[in-house]
């Protein structure tokens, strides 16, 4: 919910701080390359050492980067506001995918889902949180927000405390019988590199409408920016559903099956987005969201198959990878919507859920997994 206050703020700050494009597309990748650069290296390092402490600090982190956005008088502030609240995204991520895994009971792409959903359902309320709290009381209402920082921070502290408790008994398990991955070390760097391609796909794609969409609906619909907000909670609360949806169903019929239908599933509607009216592209933004972040939680847990005993590692490098593919991609996108038209990026990105033909090449990691029951 906080780290989603940057982008649901962005009209806000474009007028006070008279930005143009590129700049909101700076803001998103200061903040995206923060969170996604440093996580493979956290994830790496507490797969060797886990830190129950770094939630807790993670949320810190956050809290400060918040506090700092609320009262910054300059754009250059602002960047640093939000690189502070990457990385605590950073520090966070790693080792809280690797509870939410010690939770699952053997449901893993349902606990990831979960996990998500978390997430997805917070940036969700941001563009309502704009709409009703900060767009008329200004930007140093964004430190009103500190107090769920601290709520959480408290939360994450016996959270951790568990996962200290159980911590041992892990490691003993994993001693005793490592894992190891069945597939050849060829196969899982080609896999791996057509999950990035997949990951470059979504998020790209995302980042045009977490972005861009007020703006988009603001320039070619001229609806006013509260209503711009509510459009893209719409589109926001759609990747809640679609997330919940999507790690039940890798458990279920298998992760490869729903890459495919999630990434490729969604061109149709992002191909005829650009070219409908203002209804139509509310209910198709519903459609993309709903379908598109079904993938997520199956391309982590798909990969977290592929290199087993590596979990901090590996969701580090993911959700690094989802980060910073965001980030670029605002960065990008912006440039392009300066140079030409918000129109003009979406008729672009319409053709990226192409990259979803990949999928057909991805092995099945998923032999003699258990099948079980929504």
């Amino acid at each position: 919910m906080n780290q989603s206050l940057i982008q649901a703020i962005y009209p806000l700050l474009k007028a006070s701080f008279h930005l143009d494009f590129s700049q909101i597309g700076l803001i998103t990748l200061t903040y995206q390359i923060t969170a996604s650069l440093l996580q493979p290296v956290v994830g790496m390092y507490t797969d060797k050492h886990p830190k129950p402490w770094s939630l807790s600090a993670g949320m810190c982190f956050t809290l400060t980067g918040l506090l700092v956005l609320s009262a910054a008088p300059s754009y250059g502030v602002l960047l640093l506001g939000s690189a502070l609240i990457g990385m605590g995204s950073s520090i966070f991520h790693p080792e809280s995918s690797r509870v939410a895994r010690m939770a699952s009971g053997g449901q893993h792409g349902l606990a990831q889902s979960l996990f998500q959903v978390g997430g997805n359902g917070g940036t969700a309320l941001g563009p309502l949180l704009a709409a009703f709290v900060v767009v008329p009381h200004g930007q140093r209402s964004l430190a009103w927000f500190s107090v769920a920082a601290l709520t959480g921070m408290a939360i994450l502290a016996r959270v951790g405390a568990w996962y200290k408790a159980h911590q041992a008994e892990r490691a003993k398990k994993a001693a005793a019988a490592p894992e190891m991955s069945s597939l050849p070390p060829r196969t899982v760097a080609f896999s791996i590199t057509i999950l990035i391609a997949l990951i470059f796909s979504k998020y790209f794609y995302m980042a045009s409408i977490s972005s861009y969409y007020t703006f988009y609906l603001i320039a070619k619909f001229h609806v006013p920016v509260r209503d711009a907000q509510l459009y893209l909670f719409l589109f926001l609360g759609a990747t809640v559903a679609g997330t919940l949806i999507g790690g039940p169903a890798g458990d279920r019929i298998g992760r490869k099956y729903v890459i495919w239908a999630s990434i490729l599933g969604v061109l149709p509607f992002t191909l005829a987005l650009p070219y409908v009216g203002l209804r139509t592209t509310a209910v198709l933004t519903v459609v993309i969201g709903l379908i598109l972040s079904s993938a997520f939680s199956a391309i982590l847990v798909y990969a977290q198959e592929l290199v087993p005993g590596r979990i901090g590692m590996i969701s580090g490098m993911f959700f690094g990878l989802a980060f910073g593919m965001a980030g670029i991609g605002a960065a990008v996108l912006g440039k392009v919507a300066d140079m030409t038209s918000i129109g003009f990026v979406y008729r672009v990105c319409a053709f990226l859920p192409a990259i979803g033909l990949l999928t057909a090449l991805l092995p099945n990691v998923e032999q003699g997994r258990k099948r079980i029951s929504l």
